[in-house]
């Protein structure tokens, strides 16, 4: 029996993968299921932080059972994370702020207790833990060095007991000339854009890409932030997940025949 169209809708496409590591893997996995064919070029990784005695101090308490609740705002602080093997005891909650994030964290064995329902972002996931826990709890912040503290500040207010501690700054990680070359000339069908600075480095790498190469955003959030970084999205997922980012991209027709582009 051969696939049919509807079962492999996405044959003939390549399509970057903006992340490696783990999460990357999961998405190439995912997009072979679909007949696409992967092309997995991190275009961001995580450097270390200016204060790693921090760091160090934050999860040597982490693992001792400290916190009562660990929030974790990016796939990249779980990239951090596993390069530290940081230890999570069963008596710590995790709150990821959206689905890929969630999906990063069980990727490398991590249970996630808490994903905003509806607002994947600070301020939504701030809102949820206010709401669900009522009572003074102890909690550990991860984040980049660029993002603004919201959740801390917020957590804070409402009686909280927060460190906020910076895990990683955010670098961009050069491509290779023949990926450059293959956005360049239509030969990669689309891009998947994951984050702000995915798209800021999309933006910066990919000068020249044709009109007709379809850039896919996870979410509005991250839709906002490639417009700010002057990328034209084509699609926007309905959820913030990479299944629905990578249903976005199966709706779309194949800008031209595969075998055109044969080498």
């Amino acid at each position: 029996m051969t696939d049919s169209k509807q079962d492999r809708p996405l044959s003939g496409w390549r399509i970057l993968v903006p992340r490696g590591g783990p999460w990357g893997d999961g998405v190439a996995a995912s997009l072979r299921a679909q007949g696409a064919v992967p092309v997995v070029a991190p275009l961001i990784n995580f450097a270390p932080t200016t204060d790693q005695a921090a760091l160090d101090v934050a999860l040597a308490q982490l693992a001792d059972g400290v916190y009562d609740w660990l929030t974790v705002t990016s796939a990249t602080t779980v990239d951090v994370m596993f390069a530290h093997r940081a230890v999570v005891p069963r008596s710590t909650k995790i709150a990821a702020v959206g689905e890929t994030t969630a999906a990063a964290l069980q990727a490398v064995g991590y249970e996630v207790a808490l994903v905003p329902d509806q607002d994947n972002s600070a301020e939504g996931m701030a809102e949820q833990l206010i709401a669900l826990e009522t009572a003074p709890r102890r909690i550990l912040a991860l984040r980049s060095e660029i993002a603004k503290p919201v959740l801390s500040v917020l957590l804070q207010e409402a009686g909280h007991d927060v460190d906020s501690v910076v895990a990683y700054r955010t670098v961009g990680v050069p491509v290779t000339d023949r990926i450059k070359r293959d956005v360049e000339n239509g030969r990669i069908n689309a891009i998947l854009i994951t984050s702000g600075s995915v798209a800021a480095q999309v933006r910066e790498q990919f000068p020249e890409i044709p009109d007709d190469t379809l850039l896919a955003a996870i979410g509005p959030r991250t839709a906002r932030d490639a417009d700010k970084a002057g990328l034209p999205i084509t699609v926007i997922a309905d959820r913030q997940t990479v299944d629905a980012l990578i249903e976005a991209v199966s709706s779309f027709t194949l800008p031209h025949a595969a075998d055109e582009l044969a080498p």
